[in-house]
């Protein structure tokens, strides 16, 4: 009997390991021996009545498609002769590849390359043809990008396909201007045609489509491409003597467009889109053209301000005729706008947005005249052409005039779910970095409520507190989001319990109770979930703790960020829908399912604790008299009174 040992011994010093032979490149250049060799060939391809010599296993074992045609039962099967109809020396750099797994794309002309991923996308070679493309996006020019986006789009290469449009998009002008334009097929001249973000003057768009047209007759060029000029963005000079002397658009369609610009609201306007990136700043050309310190808002600096500088203003008035206007350098797509309101003091701001691509038609994209806000705002609404931002302060809780530090103006992907105008995050939006704040409470530092440190708490700090029967918690988020889960850490060093209710506001003025506590004996984790509403201000009230006279609490979350909980309520809303897409029949079903779950689940009123054998709880130290919150250590957080001046 044999026994299968591995070797073993002492491996010299300074010298490699040799337990893994690598000799890749040494199989490489042999196997590419073999390529369109006659030596050991059993089939050869007729390609451009050139001889090119194969071997059937070679190529099967490299692709499907070859298998297939080779081994799958074809007449292929047994023929010792295959006549292809492809480009030949793309065929050649196909076999190339196959044999070797190495291609050259520097030593291939572009035809040939776009040859080659034409050919890799035939025969299903997925992994070249994504190397190919890859290779493509990074030496895109104004002189290749019209037949590169052609073989993208023709190949169904998504990514491919988008950074050309974007490239194209960036350089529309000279694009237009190019001889390799007149060849894009109708395809894709309707592609680029469709987009917004083709920003070019209107009249050159027309004269490049009007010499495409020319230069592809067999085009039915007035019910396709030209539908897609945008005859309303051209001024009256240009739609009488460039359009009509062309002869291609009838006099009616000049009317109708002469029409659509004098009575109109929203023309189809074309803008620069550069995603991601503020275009409200100098790079861009854009500036400040209303309101006082106009310098101060665009200049990028978000941290040298005070009372006297460092921001742009308006008064407020009570027919908000008043306003800050920016002035982009031109009409660009936008869908997220950051403000940084004057915050140097604990006051709020009401204000709301309009946009316009003109100045003479608003849009009021957000309206937040009714919610107190303060600090960053994070703004967000549908994606649309726009030149010119009005900022109008409505209201300021300390006096008549709106502040606003810093402006930001971009396109972002990054878009949360917005309900009427309002946020709804799936992030915790009760932090420092949103500009929630803490407005009333008892705690050695001010927003320890929401640093997010929910570990590092002990008797004496870590938390925030207030008096039983005569105090609150009260939060103020930066801006209103919608809102339907919290959570919450009562302090748990312990084994107290306590009880409380959680309050929300809009205004400070009228409260919604989202959460009572107050019958029951809770502690450490708290979650809770409730019909989303728009929320400003979160009022906690403790109504009892077993210990003493003083209601704790570490940590604030809203929305909710324990995965067990949400992964448990995204469970309940499947059961809902799948109920209400059933009918009202499965009703009795649907709560058995719902009772199942809260069994098996942890409830959302319940403790969660992973703190329940934290060290401090097993000191064997003494534990210390009950907290004392008139203690000078302590300090209280409240409204800061309103000053008289500047801001």
């Amino acid at each position: 009997m044999s026994s299968h040992r591995k070797m073993s011994g002492i491996r010299l010093p300074n010298k490699p390991r040799a337990d893994e032979i690598e000799l890749t490149e040494l199989f490489s250049t042999q196997m590419a021996q073999l390529c369109m060799n006659d030596d050991y060939s059993d089939v050869c391809f007729i390609v451009e009545n050139q001889r090119l010599p194969a071997h059937r296993v070679m190529l099967a074992a490299r692709s499907e498609y070859f298998r297939a045609l080779l081994y799958g039962g074809l007449s292929e099967s047994t023929q010792s002769e295959i006549h292809l109809k492809v480009p030949v020396e793309a065929f050649k750099s196909l076999l190339r590849y196959i044999y070797s797994g190495h291609l050259s794309l520097a030593q291939m002309d572009e035809d040939n390359i776009l040859d080659t991923l034409g050919l890799a996308n035939q025969y299903g070679l997925s992994e070249l043809e994504l190397a190919i493309s890859d290779y493509l996006r990074q030496y895109l020019a104004l002189c290749n990008v019209c037949a590169i986006l052609d073989a993208a789009r023709l190949y169904n290469l998504e990514k491919l396909t988008k950074v050309c449009l974007t490239f194209m998009d960036r350089n529309a002008v000279d694009i237009l201007q190019h001889e390799s334009f007149k060849n894009l097929s109708k395809e894709s001249l309707e592609e680029i045609l469709r987009r917004d973000s083709f920003f070019a003057p209107e009249v050159q768009i027309f004269l490049a489509v009007w010499d495409w047209c020319k230069n592809n007759p067999n085009v039915d060029i007035k019910q396709s491409v030209v539908s897609f000029v945008r005859l309303p963005l051209m001024n009256l000079d240009d739609l009488l003597h460039v359009v009509r002397p062309s002869g291609i658009l009838s006099a009616d369609k000049l009317l109708d467009a002469i029409e659509e610009q004098s009575t109109s609201k929203y023309l189809p306007y074309r803008a620069a889109l550069w995603p991601e990136e503020n275009v409200a700043t100098a790079k861009y050309v854009s500036r400040t053209i209303m309101g006082e310190c106009r310098a101060e808002l665009l200049n990028g600096d978000c941290t040298s301000y005070d009372m006297e500088k460092g921001y742009t203003r308006h008064c407020i008035t009570d027919t908000n005729e008043n306003g800050i206007v920016v002035e982009l350098g031109t009409i660009c797509i936008i869908n997220h706008i950051k403000i940084l309101l004057w915050d140097r003091d604990n006051r709020a701001y009401s204000y709301f947005i309009e946009v316009s691509a003109n100045q003479v038609q608003w849009d009021r994209v957000i309206d937040y005249s009714q919610y107190h806000c303060r600090s960053w705002q994070f703004l967000y609404f549908q994606a649309r052409p726009v030149r010119y931002i009005k900022l109008v302060g409505t209201h300021n809780t300390v006096n008549k005039v709106f502040h606003v530090v810093a402006l930001e103006a971009m396109h972002t992907k990054n878009i949360p779910k917005v309900i009427n105008g309002i946020v709804a995050p799936t992030a915790n939006v009760a932090t420092i970095e949103m500009s929630a704040v803490v407005v009333d409470g008892v705690s050695r530092t001010r927003n320890a409520l929401l640093n997010g440190n929910y570990v590092d708490y002990d008797w004496d700090s870590g938390y925030t507190c207030h008096q039983l029967d005569s105090g609150e918690i009260l939060v103020r988020l930066g801006q209103p989001y919608i809102i339907g889960s919290m959570r919450l850490l009562l302090w748990d060093c312990d084994d107290r319990t306590y009880s409380f209710y959680i309050e929300t506001s809009v205004n400070q003025k009228d409260w919604v109770m989202v959460v009572d506590k107050r019958n029951e004996q809770a502690r450490s984790w708290q979650n809770f979930s409730f019909t989303p509403i728009p929320v400003v201000f979160i009022r906690i009230i403790g109504t009892r703790n077993t210990a003493n006279e003083i209601f704790h609490c570490v940590h604030l979350e809203c929305p909710s960020q324990d995965p067990t909980f949400l992964s448990n309520e995204r469970e309940k809303q499947k059961i809902l829908d799948e109920g209400a897409r059933g009918g009202g029949g499965g009703a009795e079903q649907r709560d058995q399912q719902l009772a199942t779950r809260n069994d098996l689940q942890p409830s959302t009123s319940s403790s969660s604790s992973s703190r329940v054998t934290t060290p401090r709880r097993n000191s064997h130290r003494p534990l210390p008299p009950p907290l004392n919150p008139l203690e000078d250590v302590l300090v209280h957080i409240e409204n800061v009174v309103p000053f008289e001046g500047n801001p």
